[in-house]
């Protein structure tokens, strides 16, 4: 017996509702009846149903109409379509909503048991949406390193050498200069010539082992500064290429 399927009969025309009704009840099918497709669609809400007969021109929701939104809020329920004069665009229609099969009038005892029976028996035909998995998504494009970015990493890191060498080397080039300016005025006089000579000599004597203590400290960070300044220009021409 099939008491345990339910079949819900959408069709305005009575005698095919009762037809449907006597074959199906009389094999233990528990059948439900609508006249047009927005009754059946509050009794779709209601309750739930194994197979879904409807006619494929009503008035109002056409079956296809019907079809369609059983198809879309419960995509598992076999739908089939009753018609007496199906077109081929409907019949297309009716397919990629996902219809079972179709019974076309009239209709026999036979041909009303056997659908109810294949389409109870078939695997519903569900839609299936295509995920990708997460490897077959396309990759983030990869930052690019413009020159601009290059040229700013290579003065960040410069710049604390730079800025030292600059206190470093600040104080003695002012002394130097002052001094320089000090020496020419005083040669411009010539009672301090001699003076000067001596001055002169003095003061490199004294003055070369702070000259020489400033390359000692500044060569380093001058070079490094010159490395950094020669790798940045380098990075830079090949980011342009």
């Amino acid at each position: 017996m099939n008491g345990s399927h339910k079949v819900l009969v959408v069709d305005d025309d009575p005698a095919v509702r009762k037809s449907i009704d006597r074959v199906l009840s009389g094999k233990g099918y528990a059948v439900i009846t609508a006249e047009n497709g927005e009754e059946a669609m509050r009794k779709m809400k209601e309750e739930k149903y194994d197979v879904v007969y409807t006619d494929i021109r009503m008035p109002g929701m056409s079956g296809l109409d019907v079809a369609e939104q059983v198809k879309a809020q419960k995509p598992w329920t076999p739908v089939v379509i009753i018609t007496g004069y199906g077109t081929e665009a409907a019949e297309a229609r009716a397919k990629a909503a996902g219809v079972s099969s179709f019974l076309h009038k009239p209709l026999s005892p036979e041909m009303i048991e056997d659908s109810a029976r294949d389409a109870l028996a078939a695997p519903a035909a569900v839609a299936q949406v295509l995920v990708l998995p997460a490897s077959a998504e396309a990759p983030a494009a990869a930052p690019s390193v413009t020159a601009g970015t290059l040229k700013n990493i290579a003065l960040f890191f410069a710049a604390p050498f730079i800025g030292l060498a600059y206190i470093v080397a600040l104080p003695f080039v002012g002394l130097g200069v002052f001094a320089m300016l000090a020496g020419r005025a005083a040669a411009k006089i010539e009672a301090v010539k001699t003076a000067g000579l001596v001055l002169k000599n003095v003061g490199m004597v004294f003055a070369a082992p702070i000259l020489g203590l400033i390359y000692v400290v500044l060569f380093p960070f001058i070079g490094f500064a010159l490395l950094m300044w020669m790798a940045g220009k380098a990075a830079v021409a090949w980011a342009k290429n």
